[in-house]
Order: structure tokens, then sequence, then C-alpha cells
């Protein structure tokens, strides 16, 4: 009877783009965490803006004071010298408390830049390979620069400028209610409503430019970022005039976008300035009009005259400061979306670590479809004993490199199951199962560090006697050791200074350096010529002597003395059994073996 347990859903339609609330409500726990340094810094900001809201009403007095009559003593060296003194207290109290504000604050926001960085981080390597076959890596890595760099950008503008500004206003407005003619006050709020409302609206239409040039940016940033990473390919085929005319195309567009940024910022910036100029001379011209009157001294039209400096300083970059924190959000939403992104392949609440004793695997009956439309495995069932070598072979595209994306549980079966010693990878931890496998890959991928590095991955922090032990194994060490360098030697970009059997020798020395109970050689030596194939294929068998092993292999000879070899055609096995079995059965294997054979031959005739 067919098991058919643990069926897997195809991925989830994208998910709807987040509103800046829900952005917001996602950041905020990140800073809650420093919920006491959050709160005295809210403390010393309204001590600041208090601070500075003081500075014109302890002018206004020391301009009156002046107006008292000479002659006076008290008046000129008690009352001025006092007020002076508050004077400097409050400028430096305003200091004070805005520093203070900057220095409790400065490590809410860094450590919830690194800590949402590292979460992302931790989250890109959780997702499916799914998700990392459909990436665009270049448009990606700018996302998340600019969502973390949004993070600081949106804490810094709403604490350091918006929420001030707000404080300040309302304290400025308090004051004229209660102090001056109920004109102050109206002048001064409909001034501000207009302006705010003036720079929300054309803020909120100049928003999709800026959308629309992070999003022009970023195409433009991964056609570069693939061209570059496909260099030899441009080179090959002489195209860096074409790339550059890609490249260029997608400048041209930003380029557009950008002039149409600027345009609207200039319409905003006289918006704001035509508001401000002429609240700031009807509030000087009702002061005038008190002066003349005398019901307002010369000191309250300096201390009005700087409420309305005070308050439209700031004011004046509001457009900028709003459009930057949108665009902060807009960042953010993109940073976030990758958070949101389904995982797919999760551990089970209960999953627990794998343990092996022999390492058999078994594959149960196992359906699978990278679409739902396209089935690539149907009922798969085979079993590598524990110490054993199991070849798979068949034609391109029957999935042979699909069973090793399994194994390594990249993917979820659609039906069937897959154990080791017993233990459904479904109900073992990602981490563990992983540790006990070790794989050679067709393409060997290197880091751009140095050889010594690329080696000591597979068991991160190795001494260098057990780095330079696998490398002998590997039989790379004379190699690494006539270089100038020697293991400090940088392999370049993906590995691109060493050639292909040097880079799987490393492949094979960080593999035998991780010692893992499994073993997969995915089409690992063809890529190589026919003598470097035979000096790595016998390293190969070495290492995989008491292992359980699975090889999938393209070239035929290379398996001849697998304990078992399977054939597949189109996603079914067809044929299994030993070498010489397959080739006494006639079957589709003695078929690839003999056009093999004669392929090889076929050379040899030619030049004799």
């Amino acid at each position: 009877m067919r098991r058919s347990s643990y069926s897997s859903e195809s991925p989830p339609p994208p998910r709807a783009g987040r509103s800046d609330l829900a952005t917001l409500k996602t950041l905020l726990p990140y800073l809650w965490v420093y919920k006491w340094r959050v709160l005295f810094a809210l403390l010393a900001l309204v001590g600041a803006k208090l601070a500075n809201v003081g500075v014109p009403v302890v002018m206004k007095h020391l301009v009156d004071a002046m107006t008292i009559q000479p002659g006076d003593p008290r008046a000129v060296l008690v009352l001025p010298v006092g007020l002076l003194v508050a004077y400097g207290a409050l400028r430096l109290a305003t200091t004070v408390c805005t520093e203070l504000r900057e220095f409790l604050f400065a490590r809410v926001t860094q450590r919830a830049v690194r800590t949402i960085a590292l979460k992302v981080f931790r989250h890109l390597h959780a997702l499916s390979l799914r998700f990392h076959l459909n990436r665009q890596t270049g448009g990606m890595t700018r996302d998340i620069e600019r969502g973390t760099r949004g993070v600081g950008s949106l804490i810094s503008y709403t604490l350091f400028n918006i929420l001030p500004t707000l404080v300040e206003i309302t304290l400025v407005l308090g004051y004229l209610v209660t102090h001056y003619d109920v004109w102050f006050s109206v002048i001064t709020f409909c001034a501000l409503v207009l302006y705010i409302t003036f720079t929300v609206i054309v803020t909120n239409w100049r928003t999709h430019f800026r959308r629309t040039m992070n999003e022009l940016d970023s195409k433009a940033n991964t056609k570069a970022i693939d061209s570059l990473l496909n260099y030899e390919t441009v080179k090959y085929f002489g195209n860096e005039e074409y790339e550059a005319r890609r490249y260029d195309e997608g400048l041209k567009h930003y380029e557009t976008a950008a002039v149409r940024s600027q345009t609207s910022l200039s319409l905003l910036n006289t918006g704001q300035s035509a508001i401000i100029a002429t609240a700031v001379t009807l509030i000087l011209w009702r002061a005038t009009v008190g002066v003349i009157d005398g019901k307002m001294t010369l000191g309250d039209l300096v201390l009005v005259n700087s409420f309305m400096i005070q308050l439209y300083i700031p004011l004046n970059f509001l457009g900028v400061i709003y459009r930057e924190i949108k665009q902060s959000l807009a960042d953010m939403e993109r940073l976030f979306s990758l958070l949101d992104e389904n995982r797919e392949v999760a551990d089970a609440a209960d999953a627990k670590p794998l343990v092996t004793h022999g390492a058999q695997v078994r594959f149960a009956h196992v359906d699978f479809s990278y679409e739902a439309k396209r089935q690539i495995l149907f009922d798969v069932d085979f079993t590598i004993a524990a110490g054993t070598t199991t070849a798979v072979v068949g034609h391109s595209g029957s999935g042979k490199s699909t069973l090793s994306r399994l194994l390594y549980r990249f993917y979820e079966v659609n039906a069937g199951a897959i154990t080791i010693d017993g233990q459904d990878l479904r109900a073992v931890t990602q981490d563990s199962l992983r540790h006990a496998i070790g794989i050679v890959p067709q393409d060997t991928v290197l880091f751009n560090d140095t050889i010594e590095y690329n080696i000591a991955y597979g068991k991160p922090g190795a001494t260098h006697d057990e780095i330079v032990a696998a490398a002998k194994a590997a039989a790379i060490h004379d190699f690494i050791d006539s270089l100038p360098d020697g293991y400090r030697t940088m392999v370049g970009e993906r590995g691109l200074k060493l050639s292909g059997g040097e880079k799987q020798r490393v492949a094979i020395a960080r593999t035998l350096l991780k010692n893992p109970a499994i073993l997969i050689f995915d089409e690992a030596t063809s890529a190589l010529d026919s003598k470097a194939e035979q000096a790595i294929q016998a390293q190969l068998k070495e290492i995989a002597k008491n292992r359980t092993t699975m090889v999938i292999a393209h070239r035929l000879s290379t398996v001849a003395d697998a304990h078992q070899i399977l054939v597949l055609d189109h996603g079914r096995i067809v044929e299994r059994g030993t070498h010489h079995a397959l080739l006494a059965a006639g079957g589709l294997y003695a078929q690839m073996w003999a056009r093999q054979q004669a392929r090889a031959e076929a050379p040899a005739e030619a030049v004799a």
C-alpha cells in the first residue's frame, strides 16, 4: 500500500503591499526592548523644547527691562543680569537636553537596525531553494541596504524632527492663547494647518515618483550586478555594448523619474515658502499694531517674532522630512516583506535532532513536483543500505539532481517519505540533517576568500592542522603549498582563480573536513577532462568507503562498481541492479552504456 502523508502545497501568492501602520507596528517591538531609554529620551526631548520656548520669553523680559529709566541701580545690576544668566542657562539646557536625548537613543536605533538586519539575513537563509532560484540578487541586496538605512532614518526624523516640532508648536500655541490677542493663535494655527495639509498632499502626490525611482534603481542595479557576475560570458560573445545599452536604458528611465521628482520638489518648496511668508507678515502686522496701540511692548514684538522663527525654521524642512519618512516607510516595507516570505520548508514544532547509526537512506514511494502542473518524480522507491554506494543515472531532466535536493530537504515531497535510519526527514531538525550530509557538486562555488577559509567552511573553527590533513586527503596540499601565499591564497569571485579540478579538490577537502555520515556526489567530475576525472574519481571512491553514498552521474564508467545502480527515466525508476546485471538485461542502461562506449572509441579510431 502506498504511503501519502505530509502533502506539500504550492507556495502562497505574493502578499499585498503593507500599509505604513503595519510597517510601524512591525518596527515598534524592536524599539520597545529599550523602553526605559525611550521614555528618558522623550523626557529629555520635552525638556529641550521647554528650554527652547523659554528663550524668547526671557528675551522679551530683557528687552522690556531695558526700557526702564536709567539710574535705577537695581534695574541695571539685578534684573538684566539675572535675565542674562537665565538666557544663557536656557540656551545651555536646550543643548544638554538635546544631546542627552541623542545619547540615550543612539543604542536603541543602532540595536534595532542590527537586530532587524540579522533577522532578515537569517530568514533569507531559512527560505527554500525555490525562493533563491527566483530572486534577483542585485535588487534584493539594494532593498535590504535601503531598508536597514530606512529604520535609522525613520527613527531620526520622527524622534528628532517631527516630535520635537509638535511639542514646540503645542507650547507656543499655549503661550500665545494665554498671553496675547486670540488673533495671534488663530493666524499661527491656520498657517500651520494650511502648511501641513499642503505639505502632506503634495508629498503624497510626489511619493509615486520616489517609488518609481526606487524600482528603476533596483532594476538597473540588478542588470549591472548580473552582467558583472557573468563577466566571462559577456566577453565570450563580445556583448559589452549590448550590456551597456541595457544598463543605460534603466538609467534613462531613472533619470526621467528623478527629474520629475525634483520638479515636484520645487513646487512643494515654493508653496511652503509662500504660506510661511504670509503667516509671518500677518503676525508681525498684528504685533506692530499692538505696540502702536500700547497694548504690547517691544519685548512682546520680539517674543512673537522669535516664536515664529523658531516654529517655521523646522517647519521649512517638513516637506523634506515628511518625504523622507514616507520614503523610509516604503524602504522598510520592502525589507519587512522579505520577512513575510513564506519559509515553505520549516522544522516541525516537535522536531528532534537526527541520530545516525549507519545512515541507511530510504526513499519510500516519493512523488514530487516543482510546479503543480509538472510532476518531476513518480513513485520513486529505493533504499541505500548503510555504508554502501548507490548510483543514479539517466538522461538530462530525468530527475537525478532532484533526489539530492529532497535529501537535503530543500523542498518537501508531495507524497511518500524520505527517512534516514528510520527517521522521517520532516520529523528532524534541518540543521542536524544537513550536518549529517556532505556533497561534492558538479559546479563548485567558492567564497571570495582564501583557500584555507573555503576548506574550513566544512567545519567552522577547524584548526590549521585539520585543514591541512583534509587537503592532503583530497590530494591538493602539494598544489596549495606551491603557491606563493599557500593556504592564504585568494580564490577570487566564485573561485574563478582556480581551475575546475582544483575547485573540485577544494570541495572534496571541505567535505572530508565536515566528516558527514552520508555523501552525495552530484556529477562531481562531469565538467573535468579525463585525466583530472580519473584522479578525482580515485579520491571520491576512497572517501566513500564505509559511508552511505549516493552518486548522481552522467558518465556510466564512473559508477560501474557501485553496489546498486538506479536508472531514472522521466522521473521513474525503470531499472535497478549492478552494472553487470543491467548490461545483461539489455535495457535502457545497456543502451546508454553502448552509446557512451561508442563515443569514447570514436576519437581513438580517428587518430588511428
